[in-house]
């Protein structure tokens, strides 16, 4: 009996280790797919975190040691995406034919906005200070960045203040020094972004990421041009800001608002315009655009999500495609509306420029079709109260040419609400 039950017995202990190996297997494999769904969704930070604390166990390294593995797995992850995207990323060469004394008491590389204290650059004089006879040359006259958004059809996105040199021609110099004449293919009436196209195939294209869903204290790499001298120069920082707006200007005393634009303090040059700022995964979150010279380490960059929809015109039409709806405006908070008895502290008061010909409301333009008139203030766009943080420009150009859009006003006392078809800008 004993016999039997032994033998019985191990029977059964063959049975179970067999379902247990088969239930391991099971398991492993479930594990293993779970844990790689993971790594997936959190970009390897699960299983660097147990790997982390398995060798710091192993080597009894304590915080500080924590620390060295955390900086020595982030530098390697800036190296990585620095050589995933520096091929993308080209430096613009502005060029033209001036009077041999032209620029000689300024910086060919003054494209970069600025704001703030005022960078006392001399004005280069122009040929048409120089008799008509006066022997001309083609030289650099500027410069910037911009990257690879289509290899197919080899578009670059830009600033737009890097292509604003009239009668300029312009060269796209490669990562790997090859050179070609571009072709300004677009250029945005309301945001500092242009699109460049060179006759040249199969280059790397960047990869865009989400700008939306930023972090402050985020890591980000920006690349560029620096001082049109040092190609691909790349510097490293966080996210300082979000949703900030300024007034940028240029040496020549232009200026742009950019509303909603990336502060950071990677170091940011003259040169860099329309490089791109990156995050650790490698994707552009951004187009760095202006410098505070007043400070150190300010730079801004315009948020790439608002430069999707130009990209995706260009590539359908050709061209930027841009709601219009014809006034010019300023944008009312708590101490305009004091100083100027105001009665509301928010929305848009439509006004006329500093010269006679900057008219409130253009002529013929969809503000006019529907009757808005001067000192009329626009207070919602389909519900949305127009405030410094949502802009009547922002929110218009949340639609598209043709759109019916719904506007509350406040009109000769009274509120009223009113409907305008938005019409493409041209």
């Amino acid at each position: 009996m004993r016999k039997i039950i032994f033998k019985n017995w191990s029977n059964s202990i063959i049975i179970v280790a067999l379902i247990a190996l088969i239930i391991g297997s099971l398991s492993g494999i479930i594990s293993g797919f779970y844990v790689a769904n993971l790594l997936a969704e959190n970009d390897g930070s699960i299983l660097q975190s147990i790997l982390h604390q398995k060798i710091l166990r192993q080597n009894n390294l304590g915080n500080e040691g924590a620390e060295e593995l955390i900086t020595i797995n982030e530098e390697k992850k800036a190296i990585d995406v620095v050589e995933k995207v520096n091929p993308s990323v080209v430096s613009i060469v502005v060029s033209k034919y001036v009077s041999r004394y032209y620029g000689s008491q300024g910086s060919p590389f003054d494209d970069f906005f600025n704001f703030g204290f005022p960078f006392d650059y001399s004005v280069p004089n122009t040929p048409r200070d120089y008799p008509q006879d006066q022997e001309k040359q083609k030289q650099e006259v500027g410069g910037g960045t911009g990257f690879i958004i289509s290899s197919k059809e080899g578009l670059i996105l830009t600033n737009k203040h890097v292509i604003s040199e009239e009668d300029a021609e312009y060269t796209v110099v490669t990562n790997s020094g090859e050179k070609y004449e571009a072709k300004v293919l677009a250029s945005d009436p309301f945001n500092d972004i242009a699109v460049l196209k060179i006759e040249a195939k199969n280059f790397p294209e960047v990869k865009l990421g989400d700008s939306d869903s930023l972090k402050i204290g985020q890591t980000v790499i920006a690349i560029g041009n620096a001082l049109g001298e040092y190609r691909n120069t790349v510097t490293k920082g966080v996210v300082s800001g979000i949703g900030r707006r300024v007034v940028a200007g240029d040496a020549m005393g232009s200026s742009e608002v950019l509303e909603d634009v990336i502060q950071t303090d990677a170091a940011i040059n003259f040169g860099n315009s329309g490089g791109p700022l990156i995050n650790l995964q490698g994707e552009v979150i951004g187009i760095n655009t202006a410098i505070n010279l007043q400070g150190q380490l300010i730079g801004f960059a315009i948020p790439i999500n608002q430069a999707k929809q130009v990209i995706d015109s260009v590539k359908k039409y050709g061209r930027i495609i841009r709601p219009f709806l014809g006034v010019r405006y300023l944008l009312i908070n708590e101490q305009i509306a004091k100083e100027n008895k105001l009665p509301y502290n928010y929305g848009a008061l439509i006004v006329r420029g500093e010269e006679l010909t900057d008219l409130a409301v253009i002529p013929g333009s969809p503000a006019n079709k529907a009757g808005l008139v001067e000192n009329d203030i626009i207070l919602e766009i389909e519900g949305q109260k127009i405030t410094e943080e949502k802009s009547l420009a922002k929110e218009v150009q949340k639609y598209k040419p043709g759109d019916e859009i719904e506007l509350k006003i406040y009109h000769q006392g009274k509120e009223k609400t009113i409907k305008v078809v938005l019409e493409e800008y041209i």
